[in-house]
């Protein structure tokens, strides 16, 4: 099969445990977009946090971001197309993390901000130090998400977490039912919340019909269930090892862990072997 786009999911898929892109991945990546496969980074992340691997990588496409909340074109600098939370919808939702006293961070405009440091924030943070500072996304600590909320112009997502599962799902529960958004699970306990119908599957086949892209022609790589959408829509969906089991199921295809090649070995089956 000839393949046109390659779609990656980063945390978890393209990037490692140390969020560094394998040697035998960048090699292997290269190699695709020089036999015309184009290369679309499909991501729960907020886009100035993709951006360190976009220009890594030195891609052209937009980014998807925020699990399919908006397309980013980082040559413009700016949203192409977006479904963003309203202000009200983001003010009520709020108000259910308050109530359940659920962690979280919000992801606006240009920045990440929090209210309190937690563990994967410090890994975030940790991992933004060593980056150059042009490179280096922009993560506020702001006193009040409330007051914040009344002052910035765009909400993409809230992501909330934390280790009592019992209690995430029932926050989940809570706001599928009274605010009726979306909420994709990033990893175990991490739950994205954004818009109903904001999904990276949607936002992909969107693009994609387009360009004139089919989905037969399309390779997707994941490893989370905000991934399984993708999965299903490309011609080939690639699970990595160190997917769940429920994503395991919806792939054509179960390839190694984000720790070792699998990235490279999935493409060099699926794309490199008929070149």
């Amino acid at each position: 099969m000839k393949y046109r786009l390659l779609a990656l999911d980063l945390d978890g898929t393209l990037l490692d445990s140390h969020l560094q892109i394998r040697s035998a991945t960048i090699e292997a990546l290269a190699r695709v977009r020089t036999m015309g496969v184009q290369v679309m980074i499909v991501t729960g992340r907020h886009h100035v946090a993709a951006y360190p691997y976009w220009h890594q990588l030195g891609l052209d496409l937009p980014a998807i971001c925020c699990n399919g909340t908006y397309l980013y074109d980082y040559r413009q600098r700016r949203a192409l197309v977006s479904n963003p939370l309203p202000r009200q919808d983001a003010l009520r939702l709020l108000e259910l993390v308050r109530k359940h006293d659920i962690y979280t961070m919000i992801y606006v405009d240009d920045f990440m901000a929090y209210e309190s440091e937690c563990k994967h924030l410090k890994i975030l943070l940790q991992w933004s130090a060593t980056l150059p500072e042009d490179l280096r996304p922009r993560i506020d600590r702001v006193h009040s998400f409330e007051r914040m909320l009344e002052e910035i112009g765009t909400v993409w997502k809230f992501a909330a977490s934390g280790d009592d599962l019992p209690a995430m799902s029932a926050f989940a529960s809570d706001l599928e039912q009274s605010l009726g958004l979306s909420c994709e699970w990033s990893a175990h306990n991490r739950l994205d919340i954004a818009c109903a119908g904001n999904s990276k599957g949607s936002r992909l086949a969107g693009w994609i019909a387009g360009q004139g892209i089919a989905r037969e022609e399309v390779i997707a790589i994941g490893d989370q269930q905000n991934d399984m959408e993708m999965l299903r829509l490309a011609g080939m969906g690639v699970a990595m090892g160190n997917s769940r089991e429920e994503v395991r199921a919806c792939a054509d295809w179960i390839t190694g862990s984000n720790d070792s090649d699998g990235i490279a070995d999935a493409l060099h089956r699926f794309v490199l072997t008929s070149s």
